[in-house]
């Protein structure tokens, strides 16, 4: 059991770091990192999860989801610009067109996937 919990841990504090390194890099999410961290701590660190839930800046993207299975506006904003100007950037450095045909696809899918969750009722 010490064991398991330890690896599960371990996951979530790598789910963290990619998380804050999301916000700064573009290309890298922040909010499913940090919901994969949470969801980690929840199985291996009680202490660790109720850290990141109660969390002043990642807390409360976690606990909308959690709740409500909202996004914030802000995020899905954010998001969608910078799956665009992604985009964009392989448009500018002419990536192989299956490449943008893919990144296409799946950025669309996100897109529409967080546009269509519900606002947490706070908004």
């Amino acid at each position: 059991m010490i064991v398991k919990g330890f690896w599960w841990k371990i996951c979530g504090i790598i789910a963290v770091i990619l998380g804050v390194i999301g916000i700064v890099l573009p290309v890298l999410p922040t909010t499913p990192f940090l919901l994969i961290a949470a969801f980690c701590f929840d199985r291996g660190s009680p202490a660790m999860h109720k850290w990141l839930i109660n969390h002043a800046h990642l807390g409360p993207v976690i606990k909308a989801w959690h709740d409500h299975g909202a996004v914030p506006r802000t995020a899905k904003i954010a998001a969608v610009v910078f799956m665009s100007a992604a985009f964009a950037g392989g448009v500018y450095f002419q990536l192989n067109p299956w490449v943008l045909a893919l990144q296409a696809v799946v950025f669309s899918s996100v897109a529409i996937f967080l546009i269509t969750r519900p606002l947490p009722p706070a908004e």
